[in-house]
């Protein structure tokens, strides 16, 4: 379900036809312009859509007489149709206004040409309608790449954090991090509104980044594309040295990598992170430098006498 008002308010909509609706009830980030049902054809007719109306589809209404556009309003407004927008800032027929208010189908009206609008429409009903979580992570952008540190409550996530914004690296979220999957293989992650570019020192309390920083220091929303999680270092415990092993972490159904960083005393967890972002990016680039020692370990091997 999509709120009306969020939905008016993102598309800058102007309401001609009021509804008693307080909720859209729109499936899919899909959208459809009815000239083919204002024809009479309702085979395979996606009513459950938002009906987009055009140039082409109002034109073709105000060439047919009244009763003809009545007897298309009776089929059409038979279905359940969450709404309709008229494009171009055109004004639609008085008598499809009258039909809409009587089956209590919210019209309105965009400036925007159509194929724009359509365009618009579709990217905000696929933030709006993805599949989200909401987790206790830190998200930051570091060289361009979205890292997610997790990890426990007091592991220093947060002053992890502070160390990659202070090295002009950009704050996402901190604490709180809403994630949605915008397709089957990236996620994007933000901030919920209440504590945009706030984040929690213990000891210090509650600072402002964006005051503090700069506007350049933040950053509305970013993909996930690697996770961090912080532990206490584990005296005995076998880390990976390496780098041949990749972990992933699922989330939403998406793969992201996932590195465990372990935290002592001593370490720069800031440029630890920095190298894991710069090491992501050169892998996707198809270059491993845990892969070239091997290769050079096994032409070694094989010239070996």
């Amino acid at each position: 379900m999509i709120q009306v008002a969020d939905f008016v308010k993102k598309l800058g909509l102007t309401e001609l036809s009021p509804s008693t609706r307080m909720e859209l009830d729109i499936p899919s980030a899909d959208l459809i312009r009815p000239g083919l049902q204002f024809t009479g054809f309702f085979d395979y007719f996606a009513h459950e859509r938002p009906q987009v109306i055009g140039k082409v589809e109002l034109a073709y209404l105000e060439s047919l007489d009244i009763e003809a556009r009545r007897k298309i309003y009776a089929d059409y407004f038979s279905y359940d149709i969450p709404c309709i927008i008229v494009c171009r800032s055109m004004t639609p027929p008085a008598d499809l206004l009258e039909a809409a208010h009587a089956h209590d189908v919210p019209v309105y009206q965009s400036p925007l040409r159509t194929c724009r609008f359509c365009s618009i429409t579709i990217a905000y009903l696929q933030q709006r309608l993805a599949p989200r979580v909401t987790c206790h992570a830190v998200l930051v952008d570091v060289y361009g790449v979205g890292v997610l540190i997790t990890g426990e409550s007091g592991v220093g996530k947060s002053e992890t954090a502070l160390e990659l914004i202070k090295r002009g690296h950009q704050l996402i979220a901190d604490d709180v991090v809403d994630i949605w999957r915008v397709s089957d293989e990236r996620l994007v992650g933000e901030c919920p509104e209440m504590i945009r570019h706030l984040m929690e020192i213990r000891g210090l309390g509650i600072i402002d980044i964006s005051a503090m920083y700069g506007v350049a220091a933040v950053a509305p929303d970013k993909s996930i594309d690697l996770e961090i999680h912080l532990e206490p270092w584990v005296e005995g415990k076998e880390y990976n040295r390496l780098g041949l092993e990749e972990d992933c972490t699922d989330i939403l159904g998406v793969k992201v990598p996932r590195q465990l960083i372990p935290v002592r005393p001593g370490r720069n967890l800031a440029v630890i992170i920095e190298v894991a972002a710069r090491n992501l990016s050169l892998k996707r680039l198809g270059y491993s430098a845990a892969h070239e020692l091997d290769r050079r370990l096994y032409e070694r091997a094989a010239g070996a006498p």
